[in-house]
């Protein structure tokens, strides 16, 4: 199923296709290069909300229409407007709909082709998991124009090593998809033709498993990662513990030692 997610009918910003347990949300406007209008940020983050309490959706893709994954923000918009409560509330909107990407109890995918720059890499690195075609190139080029990407930096600086932030921040430079694999801003990359049945298995596999065990290891992961190793280890024990009192951890353990499929019941 195929639903445009708008505030314009005529112009839908984000398309939402759901198959197998799979959500795949476009951003629509190939034109611009998909940049980060307000309006469409509006649309992405409607469709996260939604998405959220959607039982039948364990996996989530993030994809490009046109030629592009994304190219950032929408500098003609910000342009438009130069007063300083306007720049705040486009940076809150970015900031909520990206901490939505990692609070989303759900992993997320990034299929990237074409140029991700600005808050266009940002997203890629708030994606719990990014696959990229070959033709992929990745930026944060606001240093060239006088604008620090200091918002792309946050999610940037956790994705990969300081070394490797800063000198993507500081130059500007773009870096192709070998080495954002090798810096670890990507998991996998694929030649073009290949990029959407790489993206559909492994989003496939991880729909697969039980959906409440995602959802606990995802929060898990983001929260350990802030912590001191002491903190850390008694948080997961926890969580694990409570975990292993779960219905789908008991039929998971009976099934391995089965030796049969497990059936999850998300309990």
């Amino acid at each position: 199923m195929t639903t445009a997610l708008q505030s314009n009918p005529a112009a839908p910003l984000v398309l939402r296709h759901d198959a197998r347990s799979v959500a795949t949300l476009t951003l629509n406007r190939p034109a611009a290069l998909n940049a980060l209008s307000s309006a469409m940020m509006t649309e992405l983050q409607a469709a996260f909300d939604a998405i959220a309490t959607d039982p039948a959706i364990h996996v989530v893709v993030i994809a490009g229409s046109g030629r592009a994954f994304c190219a950032g923000h929408d500098l003609k918009e910000i342009m438009a407007d130069r007063r300083n409560e306007t720049f705040r509330a486009l940076l809150e909107q970015c900031a909520r709909l990206m901490t939505s990407v990692v609070r989303l109890a759900k992993p997320v995918v990034a299929r990237v082709h074409g140029i991700a720059t600005a808050a266009g890499c940002q997203l890629v690195a708030s994606c719990d998991l990014a696959v990229a075609s070959t033709d992929a190139r990745f930026a944060t080029p606001g240093v060239n124009i006088g604008l620090f990407c200091s918002t792309p930096m946050v999610p940037l600086s956790r994705a990969v090593g300081r070394k490797h932030a800063m000198e993507m921040l500081l130059t500007g430079d773009a870096i192709d998809a070998a080495t954002a694999h090798r810096m670890g801003l990507v998991n996998r990359v694929v030649a073009p033709a290949a990029l959407d049945a790489a993206v559909a298995e492994l989003a496939s596999q991880i729909a697969a498993k039980s959906p409440l065990v995602l959802a606990i290891g995802k929060e898990a992961f983001y929260r350990q990662a802030e912590m001191d190793l002491d903190a850390a280890y008694a948080y997961a024990g926890e969580v694990m513990a409570l975990n292993m009192l779960k219905r789908d951890a008991e039929e998971g353990i009976d099934a391995f030692i089965q030796k049969r499929p497990p059936i999850w019941e998300g309990r």
